[in-house]
């Protein structure tokens, strides 16, 4: 039987510094919903807040997904797959700004 494959330690603490960035942006997007619900009078202001909130729980899932994903491949040695919760984030990003400023010119 063979050894299992040395790992990098570096390639670790790169994985969970990815997680950490997952996890910053995912709280920001949190305290963006509140800030705008708390502190706006914005028509919408509830559905941006939600739409915020459900976007930063998303993002803090896909982050430790995609964590679990890269921790497994880089033990196990095999090829890791590509993943697009990032391109998904952004735009959802994207979309939820556009509606903002859409939503702060009409108030």
């Amino acid at each position: 039987m063979g050894e299992p494959p040395r790992v990098d330690v570096r390639f670790l603490l790169a994985n969970e510094r990815t997680l950490l960035a997952w996890v910053r942006t995912a709280l920001a997007l949190l305290a963006a919903g509140g800030a705008i619900y708390e502190f706006t009078e914005i028509d919408g202001r509830k559905v941006f807040a939600i739409l915020l909130a459900v976007v930063g729980i998303a993002a803090a899932a896909a982050g430790a997904a995609r964590y679990a994903d890269t921790a497994r491949a880089i033990e196990s040695g095999e090829e890791m797959r590509a993943s697009h919760g990032p391109t998904l984030l952004a735009i959802a990003v994207a979309v939820l700004g556009i509606g903002l400023v859409v939503a702060l010119a009409a108030s």
